[in-house]
């Protein structure tokens, strides 16, 4: 028995060596199988010819490479007295929008006279008691307890005040809450302590706006504690929707020179507009207190011309809508050769051909159009 294990184990360590040796020898590469006539009597050139389209993307590699790149965009110098608080004032800012214009003549024509003759009415009422019927002058006071002139003309009087300030009031109020059709739309994200701007009929590209420290701020930044390093920039003459939100805690985004107050409420959209008419720098602030940075948190918005504003977006790699077409239409596009004319007539004897499956499974293609285009989409 013993003999007998001794020759296997001559007999495995002799086969060893032919065994490794057939391992490391290359495997003969496998025949590819002709599945169809077409592949049989294809001829294979040793050197795969090019594609039409390998070959047009050389020198639309090479244009690329020629093209110019986008400039970045100039932050625009702050005017004096416009679009900031002014030293020493006490009035409202310049406003640049209609809305603006239309408040700011209400407070000047209506609120402020109304105000300063009441005010000067009471003050000149209150001298004219204290003098008038002072213990040396009147040393028996009167009894009178009732006067019913008195009583109607006060009742009447704070009514019709009222009923002056409401008209202009409720107008401007109905104008605020009433806006055009837009033509832009940004999204107004408020955070402890900065504000992200979005810009999703653009490209849906994002701005994150910190305020500048001093150490690095410029003349042309802005005023102290209220430049930043990322601007809101929109188009001038341009309907403006701002969609407020907030991710942490309650904000307030508030433009003075656009009279634009919006609070920005976590899981919540508020919704407001402006239409600046004047290009410039407008800065503001959060205006609700948010926590321990409230006050370093400041808004800058650039208005600019419609051609300035595309320059902006392309240097920030957005799109201006409808700037050029898509480069892979889907199949529900007017341009798609899958609808783009009728179907090819079927062979006389043949059946009527199966329409084609979508490559997605059967399921409908999906559009590339944006869902906020503002192109008369929304209600």
């Amino acid at each position: 028995m013993k003999t007998l294990k001794t020759i296997m184990m001559a007999l495995a360590l002799v086969g060893a060596p032919a065994a490794a040796l057939a391992q490391a020898a290359p495997a003969p590469s496998p025949v590819p199988a002709v599945t169809t006539p077409e592949a049989a009597t294809t001829p294979v050139s040793p050197t795969a010819a090019p594609t039409p389209g390998a070959t047009s993307a050389t020198p639309d590699a090479k244009e690329a490479a020629k093209a110019p790149t986008v400039a970045a965009y100039p932050k625009i110098a702050p005017t004096p007295d416009m679009g900031q608080p002014i030293e020493g004032g006490f009035k409202i800012q310049p406003q640049v929008t209609t809305i603006g214009e239309d408040a700011q003549w209400f407070h000047n024509v209506v609120l402020m006279p109304i105000i300063t003759i009441i005010c000067i009415f009471v003050l000149a009422l209150l001298v004219w008691v204290v003098f008038r019927y002072r213990a040396a002058a009147n040393p028996v006071p009167s009894k009178t307890s009732h006067n019913t002139l008195i009583e109607i003309v006060w009742t009447l009087a704070p009514v019709l005040i009222l009923l002056v300030i409401a008209v202009p009031s409720i107008q401007l109020l109905a104008k605020q809450y009433a806006p055009p059709k837009a033509d832009l739309t940004v999204k107004v994200i408020g955070n402890q302590w900065y504000w992200t701007y979005q810009y999703p009929d653009n490209g849906d590209f994002e701005l994150v706006s910190n305020m500048l420290k001093e150490d690095v701020r410029k003349p042309e930044d802005g005023p102290r504690l209220l430049a930043v390093d990322e601007r809101m920039v929109v188009p001038v003459g341009a309907v403006v929707k701002l969609i407020v939100t907030s991710n942490d805690v309650i904000h307030s985004f508030a433009v003075p020179a656009f009279w634009t107050k919006m609070d920005a409420v976590p899981g919540r959209l508020n919704e407001t507009w402006f239409k600046a008419d004047r290009p410039g720098v407008y800065y503001g602030q959060c205006s609700e207190l948010c926590g321990a940075r409230h006050g370093f948190m400041p808004i800058a918005v650039d208005v600019v011309s419609r051609e300035q504003f595309a320059a902006w977006v392309a240097s920030k790699g957005g799109t201006m809508p409808g700037a050029r077409p898509a480069a892979n239409p889907d199949a529900t596009s007017p341009a798609s050769p899958a609808t783009a004319g009728p179907a090819a007539p079927a062979a006389p004897g043949l059946a009527t051909p199966a329409p084609a499956i979508p490559a997605t499974g059967g399921k409908p293609a999906v559009t590339s159009q944006a869902a906020t285009a503002n192109q008369g989409s929304q209600p």
